[in-house]
């Protein structure tokens, strides 16, 4: 018989916690040994989350409280900064794919910079693989600690990096404007995210200081072989789920598509659109896919690269277990494969 991985999920009460329940759910080969969220602690999933009523699940406890004893990975969907150290103290032997931003940057230097503070689990940061999954594949199959990606970061570099590797365009003319739905802003209450706040309009946010630069710096750096630093803007869209990419780069349309098409052609949830079609959120809503396009600028030498994906699933929580997938052995598709929701 086919063995049944048994997972935990610290940080089960947020929106990417609630994600990783509903399609680790019907996963054939893991099941939830364990939830935690301490200040959800003693009460059960559906009732933090009805839509999750009908499946029976652990009751939510503090991380102190899981017993990790025949755990074999576990899903850390915590707060920025929070991660580190609870992650440090887990057993030596337990896999990780963490979805915060702790791990994501490579350079120490880099992320006291972005985020404020000395990183506090340096020989961890030097051992997490970046978890791009359709990049750093074979990194992510041995791993034991993996770092999700930043879901505006995610959107950007699949549009960008299998340019910059085929050298289909110039490094330093690449300008990203970027609409993302509310909950990315995660679950907690904040007065800017209330829906009087929000709806019936667009806002950019973060202009010139969002800290998915980083991730674009240290990635697009590594994918052309020298510094590359890019323009990018994010706007919050009046929408629940979803992100959208438009990329403004310098190169002829019709070989950055092909240089699109064929870097992805062989990728399960990677899909690049007929010349000319541009994607929208509304396609991939709820899925693990990411719906890719090109169109030629009216001016010669010139195009516009799109990318639309989930942010909760492709974003986040899918991303983490098509990446656990592959750290358990498992086929990378398992569990992932449901169609998007439409309408």
């Amino acid at each position: 018989m086919d063995r049944v991985f048994r997972v935990v999920i610290l940080g089960a009460s947020g929106y990417t916690g609630a994600e990783l329940v509903r399609l680790i759910a019907t996963h054939p080969r893991m099941e939830i040994a364990g939830l935690a969220a301490d200040r959800k602690a003693g009460q059960r999933m559906g009732a933090v989350f009805p839509h999750l009523r009908h499946l029976e699940l652990p009751v939510l406890t503090t991380i102190p409280g899981l017993d990790l004893a025949g755990v074999d990975l576990a899903f850390c969907a915590l707060p920025h900064a929070t991660s580190q150290e609870v992650i440090a103290g887990l057993p030596r032997d337990l896999r990780i794919v963490d979805l915060s931003a702790d791990f994501r940057l490579r350079d120490p230097a880099a992320y006291a910079r972005w985020y404020g503070h000395e990183h506090r689990a340096l020989e961890l940061q030097a051992e997490a693989v970046y978890g791009l999954t359709e990049f750093y594949r074979e990194e992510i199959r041995s791993a034991r600690l993996v770092a999700g990606t930043g879901c505006n970061a995610a959107t950007g570099l699949y549009a960008i990096v299998p340019l910059l590797r085929a050298g289909v365009i110039d490094p330093d003319e690449i300008v990203i404007d970027l609409a993302t739905g509310i909950s990315g802003a995660g679950r907690g209450p904040k007065e800017e995210m209330l829906h009087a706040e929000t709806s019936e309009g667009i806002h950019a946010y973060n202009v010139a200081r969002h800290r998915h630069l980083a991730e674009f710096d240290q990635e697009f750096t590594r994918a052309a072989g020298r510094p590359v630093e890019v323009t990018f803007t994010p706007h919050l869209a009046p929408m629940n789920r979803g992100i959208l990419v438009t990329a403004y780069v310098r190169g002829e349309a019709a070989a950055v598509h092909a240089a699109l098409a064929e870097a992805y052609a062989r990728e399960p949830f990677l899909v690049v659109l007929p010349y000319g079609e541009s994607p929208a959120t509304r396609h991939v809503r709820g899925s693990n896919y990411v719906h890719l396009g090109v169109v030629a600028d009216r001016r010669p030498g010139r195009a516009m690269v799109f990318a639309a994906l989930d942010n909760l699933v492709k974003g986040s929580s899918g991303q983490a277990l098509q990446n656990a997938n592959l750290m358990l052995g498992l086929p990378e598709t398992m569990g992932l494969e449901a169609a998007p929701l439409f309408p």
